[in-house]
């Protein structure tokens, strides 16, 4: 099978893994790097919202529907124009084009394609049956890499380290590629000198970036890949990437399960993550707070200090609700009003105060700023719901 992998069959494991990844603005290639491209869909240069949702969704229709390099070529060239971008590396030649074009297309396909096999090969039943893995170079490849034709033939069990770094593809236009074999083959390959002694111990013949796993790193939490960079970008770009993170990543479960399973748990201390600060700049101007990139947290501890804290005060305040948590996202990120808090949380850090109108009562949200190298967050600390 001379032009394995086939990139214009497209298989449902392949296309699932592409289609969880976040769109990320990055200025250069190597802007993130190995395993975070598991969970980040990155065109070198590529900063716009829209122009990098046009770009993945040239990408998702090569890997859905098979449609090949040629179809690809057209709609990045449609693309680039729709959007009005300029200083992309290789434009203003057909080489350059060309070349670009291709590096984006067999990168993508190539990745996700593999990510798919990861799935697949790690499939349980599948594993009963052929318990190792075996690696194998292409022989369509015009200029053969030397330590990718020596890897052809090399077979080991799933767990060898060798897979953690050498799991194709090993570099930019490899197209090698892992099948599951029997025990049978296995100990043929050893016989042959293709066994777990002859597994090279080091990342030589890989290209820089491309010693991971495809596929094998798809639950790293987005939060942990995403947080510098917001630090990093300029406002507006950190401000798209904020929404887009919120809006395709949403917390591991809903505010309000989370509040009830809290409040019936007194030895709950975990926390639930809400998002990216989406209005940093209307919080720096209203607090002298730089909460770019800061994380927005509901801690367990927080729902229980509500209960015994701010229940009915004799007017029109009334005790919170799990259902009220739903509500502490929107009074931050679209806040009527919000200041400095004139007093400290009880662990001596700033408190942000945001106040939001909704559905005929006020929301007031009390913040606790988390400022750590590790840890940047508002957490929030009380919540008070009064009738209008």
């Amino acid at each position: 099978m001379p032009g394995y992998p086939p990139f214009n069959a497209p298989f449902p494991e392949q296309l699932a893994f592409f289609r969880q990844k976040l769109n990320l603005p990055t200025e250069a290639w190597d802007d993130i790097a190995r395993m975070a491209h598991d969970r980040a869909f990155m065109v070198a240069g590529a900063q716009g919202a829209d122009l990098l949702q046009d770009l993945r969704g040239a990408v998702d229709e090569s890997i859905d529907l098979g449609t090949g390099l040629g179809a690809f070529r057209k709609n990045f060239k449609r693309i680039v124009a729709e959007r009005g971008w300029t200083g992309w590396t290789g434009e203003g030649s057909k080489g350059g084009e060309a070349w670009r074009t291709k590096v984006i297309y067999q990168t993508n396909m190539a990745t996700s394609y593999a990510a798919g096999r990861w799935k697949q090969l790690n499939d349980p039943e599948l594993l009963k049956i052929f318990p190792y893995w075996q690696y194998h170079h292409s022989d369509s490849v015009m200029t053969p890499r030397p330590l990718h034709v020596s890897w052809d033939g090399l077979t080991l069990p799933p767990d060898h380290p060798f897979w953690k770094t050498h799991f194709p593809p090993n570099g930019w236009g490899c197209i090698c590629w892992v099948t599951a074999v029997s025990k049978e083959k296995f100990m043929l390959a050893v016989a042959n000198g293709k066994g777990p002694a002859n597994a090279p111990t080091t990342t030589e013949g890989i290209d820089k970036g491309f010693d991971y796993a495809p596929g094998a790193n798809v639950n790293t939490p987005l939060r942990q890949i995403v947080q510098d960079k917001l630090i990093k970008y300029p406002p507006a770009i950190s401000k798209m990437l904020s929404r887009d993170v919120n809006r395709y990543v949403n917390a591991s479960q809903d505010a309000a399960t989370f509040a009830h399973e809290v409040l019936a748990d007194h030895a709950r201390t975990d926390q639930l993550w809400l998002g990216f600060v989406e209005n940093f700049a209307q919080v720096q101007q209203a607090t002298k707070i730089d909460a770019k990139g800061f994380m927005v947290l509901l801690p367990s501890e927080a729902p229980r200090h509500v209960g015994n804290n701010h229940g009915h005060d004799g007017g029109s305040q009334r005790p919170a609700t799990p259902e009220d948590y739903t509500k502490v996202w929107q009074t931050l990120a679209d806040a009527d009003r919000m200041k400095l808090s004139d007093t400290d949380s009880i662990h001596g850090q700033p408190m942000i105060v945001a106040w939001k109108q909704i559905d005929g009562e006020m929301y007031r949200c009390v913040f606790e700023v988390r400022s750590g190298k590790k840890n940047r967050a508002l957490a929030l600390w009380s919540l008070v719901v009064k009738l209008l």
